[in-house]
């Protein structure tokens, strides 16, 4: 298939100097229905902006412009209504149903659609996971090739990768759910048997550096299948009329967004289970002092989630009220981690050694340096405030473009990272320590946090009376995760943060 040429990557289109709102050759039918100041495209109905995504025989519309709309145009339109919109405007302009239609006509205009077609199987593949999707797909395609078998085998080829795609999701998934499975296997073991409580994170990995490693490896494979829609998808609407259990399904939309979101928390439990599991103080000090050490190189190698994951889980309440416990750890690279991730100033340090972290990714030479792992909770408040404070829609209809603009520059950058490879050799029994070991919940975490060191005051002694009273053998067991629709983990991630 003839390729259009391709702009630069889409983060390097993004930069705040060098946006391409504007490389557009016009299409007269719709300049009255989009606005542009400066020639930077602004606001459009919704009609103009699916006519300027559709290509003709001069015209290819920009690859920024492309990832905006369709990230963004599922605040006004599901995709499969937007894929059947988008064959009608091929067919009806191009006049692809016309008998009459010069051959020559078709294969200069064929190229560019399925260039289209390419580009969104690839970027939003979990769009066609809804059947309708798919088969509009191949409506569109049946109608641009009209069956010639010079671009039969370039549909073939799109269907093929999407399909890979798909299947590479799905076996993900899959995984994720296996994992979560043999977690919960293993709390229960933990419960009928406390006495099987033998082995600590140390026992399993003494290196901080290797744990920070394989922390990197747990982080990207995650990023990795979080499809950039998801942070949109989250604040779609439910039409309550659509009961179709075929379509692009509630459960599906931020699947995997959700699941990155819960491997945060039980990293964060993990890490305070691991400190508040040992009987002997010099024990939690040592455990505590290895977190320490394995939260700076995340740190060092743009791990940011999990710096953040373990910075949390070292500051509950259970943990951080080991006084005993602290007085014999040194803390002084505790203090600069804190600083860096200090949420005042809206987390201004972070932010400045993200960007430094952003900045070394995109000169890089190697995969270790690229890595630019995000703290997932803050990305989702900041796409969350951008969505909130600006309005969708402008007071005479048009979408607000330019607020997707800005939407889509953030997703963008996000997009750059979670394809990384990790350069990081595996080591599956670290891997699977971490991912299913049990964890406290936080009664859990109080309790066995008042047995190695006693309450100082009448509240902590009541509550620990209380959880005494509710677990005698065992401190109760987190399930894990969070339960919850991302909506309103997303409320939590805000009352925390804020």
């Amino acid at each position: 298939m003839e390729r259009m040429p391709q702009t630069p990557s889409l983060v390097a289109m993004f930069d705040s100097g060098t946006i391409n709102r504007n490389l557009y050759q016009s299409k007269e039918e719709v300049c009255s229905e989009l606005y542009f100041q400066d020639n930077n495209l602004l606001s459009g109905s919704l009609e103009a902006l699916i006519q300027h995504l559709v290509p003709s025989v001069d015209y290819y519309p920009d690859r920024t412009y492309i990832f905006t709309f369709l990230l963004s145009s599922r605040l006004f339109i599901q995709p499969f209504e937007l894929m059947a919109k988008v064959c009608h405007v091929c067919v009806e302009q191009q006049r692809l149903n016309d008998p009459g239609t010069d051959k020559s006509h078709i294969r200069k205009i064929a190229p560019k659609i399925l260039q289209l077609l390419t580009e969104w199987t690839e970027t939003f593949p979990c769009d066609f996971r809804d059947e309708r999707m798919m088969r509009n797909l191949k409506d569109t395609a049946h109608h641009v090739t009209h069956g010639d078998e010079m671009y039969r085998k370039n549909v073939q080829q799109i269907i093929q990768n999407l399909i890979r795609k798909l299947a590479a999701l799905s076996q993900y998934e899959e995984l994720i759910a296996k994992i979560n499975a043999q977690s919960a296997d293993r709390m229960a073991i933990l419960k009928s048997k406390p006495q099987s409580i033998q082995r600590d994170i140390i026992s399993v990995c003494s290196d901080p550096y290797t744990l920070a490693q394989q922390l990197t490896h747990i982080e990207l494979e995650r990023l990795h299948y979080i499809g950039p829609e998801e942070f949109v998808q989250a604040f779609v609407q439910k039409n309550p009329l659509d009961n179709n259990e075929n379509c692009f399904g509630d459960k599906k939309k931020t699947q995997n967004l959700e699941a990155y979101v819960e491997w945060f928390n039980r990293l964060s439990y993990l890490v305070a289970t691991e400190i508040c599991m040992p009987v002997k103080k010099k024990h939690r000090a040592r455990i505590i002092e290895f977190f320490i050490d394995v939260a700076r190189e995340c740190f060092n190698i743009g791990n940011f989630n999990s710096l953040m994951a373990i910075i949390s889980g070292m500051n509950m309440s259970p943990v951080s009220r080991l006084k005993k416990t602290w007085a014999k750890v040194k803390t002084a690279k505790f203090d600069i981690l804190e600083h860096q991730m200090d949420p005042s100033s809206n987390f201004y340090n972070y932010r400045t050694a993200l960007r430094g972290a952003a900045q070394r990714s995109l000169t890089a030479h190697s995969s270790r340096e690229k890595i630019v792992i995000p703290f997932c909770s803050l990305l989702i408040k900041d796409i969350y405030f951008l969505n909130e404070g600006c309005t969708s829609r402008l007071t005479n209809g048009h979408i607000n473009f330019e607020k997707f603009w800005e939407l889509a520059k953030q997703v963008s950058e996000f997009m750059a990272w979670k394809q990384v490879e990790c350069p990081f050799e595996k080591d599956r029994k670290i891997l699977h320590y971490v991912q299913t070991a049990p964890i406290f919940s936080e009664d859990g975490l109080y309790l066995a946090s008042y047995e190695n060191e006693s309450p100082e005051n009448h509240i902590e002694k009541d509550r620990w009376k209380s959880l005494r009273c509710v677990s005698r053998a065992l401190p109760s067991i987190n399930q894990g995760g969070i339960s919850a629709s991302l909506d309103s983990q997303i409320q939590k991630i805000l009352c925390k943060l804020q």
